[in-house]
């Protein structure tokens, strides 16, 4: 049951997606409540979205063990 706790259980891959999300809500809200102007908001908006489609890159990388994915026939 620990482990399970400890490795995030079944939120372990999903863990940048939720702060990517949480992130771009709270800016959002920031905006909306007016602690930050609107230039402010997009930056953060357009960096939380970056980290996220960074990772969902790098996952997909991932997969072939760290090699091209292109194959090339001989």
């Amino acid at each position: 049951m620990i482990k399970k706790i400890i490795s995030g259980g079944f939120l372990s891959g999903h863990r940048t997606c939720i702060i990517s999300g949480i992130g771009i809500l709270s800016a959002i809200g920031a905006y909306m409540v007016g602690d930050t102007d609107i230039f402010t908001m997009l930056q953060s908006v357009f960096t939380l979205g970056g980290i996220y489609f960074l990772r969902k890159s790098s996952e997909t990388k991932g997969k072939n063990n760290g090699k091209n994915s292109r194959k090339i026939f001989e």
